[in-house]
């Protein structure tokens, strides 16, 4: 942790609000395209941004110096979407992979994309293959720890990924055809 971290970590747990503001304007950024990529839309990743520093907050005693501070947060960002989406998916069914009848993998090259573009393309996905999907290619995670952190199990992770990687390929493929790209 940097001496600034620190001093920012102090005035936070004395309940200064000013560094409370500092360190939300630090990494409120960042996080806020954690929780984007784990939300259907902005407004939602916004809550959940905001939920998030409240616990950061709430926690922040915890936080032992250990590692990188922006980290914790991140993890922490990371922890409530997808507690969120646990709780949304609660009522939701998962596929598993021996039901499936595709490749497990889709060979996509997402580099020539617009990242923006490719954020709002997975932002369409249903919110267990959004959650997948990120925490394997872009948190990167095995499917074994999204499965434990999921609740579900390591073939659905890997079937979700699967579909996942396949809806976002026919979604751009879809696009092409549409622009004659």
């Amino acid at each position: 942790m940097t001496e600034r971290e620190e001093e920012i970590v102090n005035g936070c747990l004395r309940g200064d609000a000013k560094y409370q503001e500092v360190l939300y304007n630090s990494y409120s950024r960042k996080m806020y395209g954690v929780c984007l990529r784990y939300a259907p839309n902005q407004e939602a990743a916004r809550d959940l941004l905001q939920e998030g520093f409240i616990k950061v907050f709430q926690n922040l005693e915890k936080f032992k110096g250990e590692g990188s501070f922006e980290g914790w947060i991140r993890r922490i960002m990371v922890n409530h979407s997808l507690e969120s989406l646990r709780k949304l998916s609660a009522k939701a069914t998962h596929i598993d992979v021996e039901e499936m009848h595709e490749a497990l993998h889709v060979n996509v090259d997402f580099s020539k994309y617009d990242m923006n573009y490719l954020l709002s393309k997975v932002q369409e996905l249903a919110p267990g293959y959004r959650a997948v999907f990120n925490l394997y290619i872009i948190e990167g995670y095995q499917h074994n720890e999204i499965a434990e952190m999921l609740e579900i199990s390591e073939n659905t992770s890997k079937s979700q990924l699967s579909r996942a990687r396949k809806l976002l390929q026919e979604s751009l493929e879809d696009v092409k055809k549409a622009y004659n790209v």
